[in-house]
């Protein structure tokens, strides 16, 4: 099982980037997705989720209003739309697969499957 990360790169601030992640291995068009961030000297944190069953979403609270997190299933891939960043978006990105179909968890522990993690800088 393989999920890949790519999209991040180099930003100013206000400005706006795609992340993708694609799975290769199994499906995972009924399980819950989530990215999660990693910024220098911090923990892991999650950033937004979806659910498999319901396609309902969860955000952390400071990317409420900014990020949209989607799904295409045809693709089996996951998306992170990011809109007005902020220099505190710096951080890896990573993609998961949750052991959960309809809830969203928010910790780590809940995420067997990862992705290699994709740089995001955001200049201000």
């Amino acid at each position: 099982v393989q999920l890949q990360a790519s999209g991040g790169g180099l930003i100013q601030a206000g400005g706006s980037l795609r992340l993708s992640c694609a799975a290769a291995g199994r499906t995972f068009s009924s399980v819950s997705m989530g990215w999660f961030r990693q910024a220098p000297g911090k923990e892991r944190e999650f950033v937004a989720g979806i659910s498999g069953s319901t396609r309902g979403t969860s955000y952390k609270d400071s990317v409420k209003g900014r990020f949209t997190i989607s799904r295409g299933d045809a693709e089996n891939a996951v998306f992170l739309l990011m809109n007005n960043l902020k220099p505190e978006d710096t951080a890896v990105y990573y993609c998961a697969a949750s052991r959960y179909s309809t809830v969203v968890r928010t910790t780590v522990q809940d995420y067997p499957y990862w992705g290699q993690g994709t740089q995001v800088t955001v200049s201000s």
